[in-house]
């Protein structure tokens, strides 16, 4: 048995990550000293290592947690396929470092072939096998699941680019959308929801754009502005359903308002130079030390 500190030294994780992993009930020691202290057996080290890797692929603790405690799990076969996705990983990488060495060097390489889109792709295929009825009740007909299929084949190059600057890379926006994938039906039945109260929501956010730029000769990083933008950005985060959006979503947001359609709607609702003036506010939101 290993104390918690050993643990640690062990793996390089922190002491302080190891007790949260216990406090979720990701890791929980095998047993404890009389005086409370945690001992760590070979079962916890292997699950420990198997935490290790999902982190590694950038998996969520709330889903490796699910995926370590499903009754049929097989660390076997979830080793060859870590193994396989660190294997595409490092291969992309190598990819983007000699493309990068070639642009370095002054060489006009516009490739996107390196922003490899074939995972995302196969998660498509994996989910029109395995749930057919859901692919015909919210597409409305296989065929027209595999022309979607097909359209992100013909787009990858287009989408690639769009995915790394949301997700920061395609491996993130991968797994994000198998997750959403996997909880389709749930995420629908969300949405339809949502639907039912569209002209709530679509009022609530007015108001809350109609606060921002309520009077825009303020500074857009006074405390009042700053706010109504950390009320617009809370509710927009109780309203997408519980998607994982990326980290690069809201610089997207932000850069969207220099798109002359974006300015000309925006300054029709909220008046001339509220596209910029809103611009500037989140982006001193997100962006402010």
């Amino acid at each position: 048995m290993r104390t918690i500190s050993q643990v640690a030294k062990l793996t390089g994780l922190s002491t302080r990550t190891l007790q949260y992993y216990d406090e979720i009930g990701l890791l929980k020691p095998s047993e404890r000293t009389a005086s409370g202290y945690r001992l760590y057996g070979e079962a916890d080290l292997q699950r420990l290592q198997q935490i290790m890797f999902f982190k590694e692929l950038d998996f969520k603790l709330r889903d490796i947690g699910q995926l370590l405690d499903q009754p049929d799990f097989d660390r076997i076969e979830a080793f060859k396929r870590q193994k396989t996705l660190l294997e595409i990983r490092r291969n992309r990488i190598d990819g983007l470092i000699k493309l990068l060495g070639r642009l370095e060097k002054g060489e006009d390489c516009m490739s996107f072939k390196e922003f490899d889109m074939s995972e995302y792709i196969s998660a498509l295929e994996d989910f029109k096998a395995r749930k057919e009825e859901d692919v015909i009740k919210h597409w409305g007909s296989i065929e027209k699941f595999e022309q979607f299929i097909q359209k992100v084949r013909e787009d990858q190059d287009k989408l690639a680019p769009i995915a790394v600057k949301q997700f920061g890379s395609v491996e993130k926006y991968t797994e994000a959308m198998k997750y959403n994938l996997e909880h389709f039906s749930e995420l629908m039945e969300r949405a339809d929801q949502l639907k039912e109260n569209m002209d709530e929501v679509l009022s609530h956010s007015d108001a809350l754009y109609q606060e921002l730029t309520r009077d825009m000769r303020q500074d857009a990083a006074c405390a009042r502005v700053q706010e109504a933008a950390g009320r617009i950005v809370a509710y927009a985060g109780e309203t997408n359903l519980g998607l994982d959006m990326g980290e690069g979503f809201w610089d997207m947001v932000i850069d969207s308002y220099g798109n002359d359609e974006v300015i000309q709607f925006t300054e029709q609702k909220y008046g001339e130079g509220a596209a910029e003036y809103i611009a500037r506010a989140l982006r001193y939101y997100f962006h402010h030390d």
